[in-house]
């Protein structure tokens, strides 16, 4: 007996929450920036930011297996720009306090992971689908 997969609505992962709650936070933050700020750094962590999110949703809204798999690293590669790059440059510039790269650091764990284990599971349906044939 074939079993049917479940489709979790896009707003149910949680991989795309903490992307999204990234996104509220880097909103936070760039709003608080003056316009040089803004120019110089804000813009680009904001676009390296969101981007974590909007890749989890187009590859997620992807039918071919490998075209998911190619915007979650996507995603993942965003998320390196945004939090170990962006954040991190940021902390340094006295723009993001300590509480706020503590959390960002942490919620850009548990996003990698879950992007890792994304890409891993579609590789394995990829593989699987295979066999169904």
């Amino acid at each position: 007996m074939e079993s049917k997969r479940k489709f979790y609505p896009l707003q149910d992962l949680e991989v795309y929450r903490l992307a999204r709650k990234l996104s509220s936070m880097a909103w936070e933050i760039y709003q608080r920036l003056n316009f040089q700020q803004r120019k110089v750094w804000g813009d680009q962590m904001l676009e390296a930011v969101d981007s974590v999110g909007a890749n989890v949703a187009e590859g997620y809204g992807r039918f071919h297996y490998l075209e998911k798999i190619r915007f979650y690293y996507i995603s993942r590669a965003s998320l390196s720009e945004g939090v170990e790059h962006w954040i991190d440059l940021g902390f340094e510039r006295g723009i993001v306090s300590d509480p706020e790269f503590e959390l960002f650091h942490k919620i850009r764990n548990d996003v990698q992971i879950k992007l890792n284990n994304m890409i891993k599971a579609t590789y394995s349906a990829k593989n699987q689908s295979k066999g169904d044939d």
